[in-house]
């Protein structure tokens, strides 16, 4: 690695967001470079993109907003990189069909089912 990307790796980080497509059996992603290290996801910003592209939205109102969820270190960039997942909503704030894990996540967040041993 040249010194010159180590200093940029040091200062900045990437994000790569990840989401369901809109097949439901493919993973979508977007980057965006930060101004230093996160490690709070409630700190990372809501981001949107068209969902007309991937098929999870009309052409008329195409806007999806990916809602972050969990941050893991990048395992393949390093550094301060991370990879984030994110659930995909519409701008009204409702789950989009693919966002499969709202369901999950209702159903987990319930105080009895979180009490199961699953072994």
């Amino acid at each position: 690695m040249t010194k010159t990307r180590e200093t940029v790796t040091k200062a900045a980080a990437q994000k790569l967001s990840t989401r369901i497509g809109g097949s439901g059996m493919d993973i979508r992603c977007k980057a965006r470079t930060l101004p230093g290290p996160v490690t709070d996801v409630t700190k990372l910003p809501k981001w949107n993109y068209d969902g007309s592209s991937t098929g999870q939205a009309p052409g008329e109102d195409s806007e999806v907003i990916i809602y972050p969820q969990a941050i893991f270190k990048d395992p393949f960039r390093r550094g301060n990189n991370i990879l984030v997942i994110c659930d995909a909503y519409t701008p009204g704030g409702e789950p989009i069909p693919t966002n499969k894990r709202y369901a999950a996540a209702q159903v987990f967040s319930n105080p009895e089912v979180a009490a199961e041993v699953p072994w």
